[in-house]
């Protein structure tokens, strides 16, 4: 029994044998290129399909807008954050407030705010040796570190270099 389905382009209604059924054709009318839906077989339970819901579309529509802002704020911070607590006068030495030093410095870098950079890799030589610690275990890591994912991979690791070159 042949397949019988309406071109998408001109609406007509075409033929086609069943071996074509998952192919591609060209409506013999228009010659748009069709596909040929497979054909159906007698076991297969119908699908039940619902109309899409426009009031929820439109929430996640305005979540997904919502989320988008504050990525951008985020990524596009101009402040560099107060001195974390555990890193001051003593140079007690805070690992996670170092990761946060070596991040904020790569993304200046990356967004070649180099003011803001400067700045940082001048905070990041007070802690020199783990600031050199980090930057080789991010270096080494298969991936990047949230903040840093949308920057090219070869030019993360030439801005860790760099960063590394300069405490050295």
């Amino acid at each position: 029994m042949p397949i019988s389905f309406h071109c998408e382009c001109c609406k007509q209604k075409i033929k086609a044998p069943d071996a074509a059924g998952g192919k591609w054709g060209s409506c013999p009318y228009c010659k748009h290129r069709c596909y040929i839906p497979l054909p159906k077989s007698d076991d297969e339970p119908e699908l039940k399909l619902a109309p899409i819901d426009e009031g929820e579309e439109t929430k996640i529509g305005m979540m997904m807008n919502q989320t988008y802002a504050l990525t951008r704020e985020l990524l596009h911070e101009k402040d560099t954050p107060a001195e974390p607590a555990g890193i001051g006068g003593d140079k007690a030495v805070d690992e996670k407030a170092v990761i946060k030093m070596c991040i904020l410095y790569l993304r200046q870098m990356a967004d070649a705010e180099l003011d803001g950079a400067e700045k940082s890799i001048a905070k990041m030589k007070i802690y020199k040796r783990t600031a050199l610690r980090v930057l080789a275990s991010m270096a080494r890591a298969d991936k990047p570190e949230p903040e840093l994912s949308d920057i090219p991979d070869k030019i993360l690791q030439g801005l860790i270099h760099d960063a590394e070159a300069k405490l050295s």
